[in-house]
């Protein structure tokens, strides 16, 4: 497991009765999540300090209880990159903390490249991402079909300072957008996706994980360049072992760009414990230099 070992402005500060306690920048957040299946809470009085809890509904969805100096939105600092935070429905913050494992190897293997790389990240959501990338210097292509992420995604460019970076924003189906790409025989040198379970396009398109994964990698294979970097894939699919991944990347990628792939889970410390949190898996395919 790749574990998120390098922030300073978010911690999770304990974990118990399927919820989490969250740093952010110093806002304390109390949101549920399925891993944490213990009772035992280590640090109790700190659950009192809690600035927001998010409560489940019984009947799907859920809100959040503001308790005390709870901003509408604020930003957190992830080395150089600056993020915007906002209290969402359905427990989320528009940030993925875990994910700064990703963030990190794709600085390092852009800045490493010697070349100039283009990056296409598809499900980009409020653009981790797109941000590291831009960051290391790399043009990116940002395809997510909610106006709203779009916008969001914008913001934390602007947060980072990276305005003066190449990064396009397009609100699309992802499918539909790289068919386009094919036609106009755009390619790209790195690719990253972060797909959704269940999920519906700009247009209603439905997108299936287990229906349509393996499509869209056949055909993010057409706007790869020649000499690729890396495809990287995200997932948050309950029950998806990384190692589908790692078959999917194999079975696509590998055959035509002979590389190094590589499957895991990534996962968050908890402060001053030996507890791990695990958030989700990652299939990779890189370039083997």
């Amino acid at each position: 497991m790749k574990l998120a070992v390098n922030w300073k402005d978010y911690k999770i500060l304990d974990m118990a009765d399927g919820m989490k306690l969250e740093s952010w920048s110093g806002i304390i957040l109390s949101r549920p999540d399925p891993q944490i299946v213990w009772s035992e809470k280590q640090n109790i009085k700190l659950w009192d300090k809690a600035n927001a809890i998010y409560h489940r509904s019984k009947t799907g969805g859920g809100y959040w209880e503001y308790k005390k100096n709870t901003l509408d939105r604020w930003t957190v600092n992830y080395k150089d990159l600056v993020f915007n935070i906002k209290l969402m429905g359905f427990k989320h913050t528009g940030l993925f903390p875990e994910q700064a494992v990703n963030w990190d190897y794709m600085i390092d293997k852009i800045k490493n490249s010697n070349r100039h790389i283009k990056v296409l990240n598809l499900f980009a959501y409020t653009g981790g991402a797109t941000v590291a990338c831009a960051y290391a210097g790399a043009d990116v292509v940002h395809v997510d079909s909610s106006k709203g992420m779009v916008a969001w995604a914008k913001e934390n460019i602007i947060n980072s300072k990276l305005e003066d970076k190449y990064v396009r924003f397009i609100v699309d189906d992802v499918i539909k957008f790289v068919k386009r790409e094919i036609r106009r025989g755009n390619k790209y040198d790195a690719i990253v996706m972060d797909p959704p379970s269940f999920g519906r396009g700009a247009n209603g398109e439905v997108w299936n994980i287990e229906n349509n994964l393996y499509e869209l990698i056949k055909l993010c294979e057409e706007v790869l360049s020649d000499d690729p970097l890396f495809f990287l894939i995200n997932s948050y699919t309950t029950g998806m072992s990384p190692k589908v991944l790692e078959n999917l990347l194999n079975l696509t990628i590998n055959k035509k760009h002979k590389g190094i792939v590589s499957s895991g889970e990534v996962g968050l410390p908890m402060e001053n414990s030996e507890l791990i949190l695990p958030c989700g898996i990652y299939g990779r395919w890189e370039k083997d230099e």
